[in-house]
């Protein structure tokens, strides 16, 4: 393992051979902490750089849960007003996504769970997305009172179409993986049997492939949604903060918690 590697603990890191692996590991629910979230922003350029052997391959892998990026109702409700810890966290929200648009290398993201929010996000960022057919995979911004500022509304009208993407964002809906599969916000679902078999049949793909022609290819299919990103992410992220900074988001968080329907003023 090369020593780039060893300054990751929120995260945990692994390389086969050509394949490198890394896993968020935080049950019971994956939530994202403040730690996994800074190193998810360091972990894309240590993965570009040039390997010792030519033809470095990577892939992207959950374990339990994946990710469960809706948060922690509590801690939500702890950090509101904490208007610091929040732009470190969207300046880095935009920084994942950039990178991982901009990561040479294809990435498989493998959902063997949950990928709610900015989990979601982050797999849907992958190259080749397989989920188990009853994993849950949404963007419930709009369920606690936020715009889906950090990668919902980036990259859902880009793989399912605006229709498609204003039916799940506006409501927050999640999709089974199956569902996803079919509408083809995910590459493939499969049982949660077939999952690594399903993985490991792209990781071969890739290793028989030329790396100069793959990498190259990923950056023409990516010139447009990279385009997006540098420029608008930053004004989705505004929007975000916005909505973070109403009153009704602590509300829905609130309801939520209390198990009760929210009672939001007009703004």
């Amino acid at each position: 393992m090369p020593a780039r590697y060893a300054n990751y603990s929120a995260i945990r890191v692994g390389q086969d051979g050509l394949v490198l692996t890394i896993t968020l590991d935080n049950p019971p629910l994956n939530g994202m902490t403040p730690e996994a979230h800074e190193e998810l922003t360091r972990i894309w350029a240590d993965a570009r750089r040039r390997p010792r052997r030519a033809g470095d391959r990577l892939h992207r892998r959950g374990r339990a849960r994946f990710l469960r990026c809706s948060g922690d109702p509590k801690k939500m409700i702890d950090n509101w007003g904490n208007r610091e810890r929040w732009h470190v966290g969207i300046f880095e929200a935009r920084a994942i996504i950039v990178a991982m648009l901009e990561c040479p290398k294809p990435v498989i993201a493998r959902i063997n769970g949950h990928a709610m929010g900015m989990g979601a996000s982050l797999a849907l960022a992958a190259d080749i997305t397989i989920a188990v057919e009853d994993a849950l995979i949404g963007d419930p911004h709009v369920s606690v009172g936020l715009a889906a500022g950090d990668g919902g509304a980036l990259l859902w009208p880009q793989l399912v179409g605006l229709v498609e993407a204003r039916r799940h964002l506006l409501s927050g809906d999640p999709l089974r993986g199956k569902e996803a599969a079919a509408k083809g916000l995910v590459t493939d679902a499969v049982t949660r049997e077939e999952l690594d078999g399903a993985v490991k049949k792209w990781v071969d793909i890739f290793l028989s492939k030329s790396p100069s022609a793959l990498q190259t290819t990923k950056q023409a299919l990516n010139l447009d949604i990279l385009d997006k990103a540098r420029r608008h992410m930053g004004e989705m992220l505004r929007l975000e903060t916005r909505s973070w900074e109403s009153p009704n988001h602590r509300e829905a968080v609130q309801a939520m918690i209390d198990k009760r329907p929210p009672d939001f003023v007009d703004e």
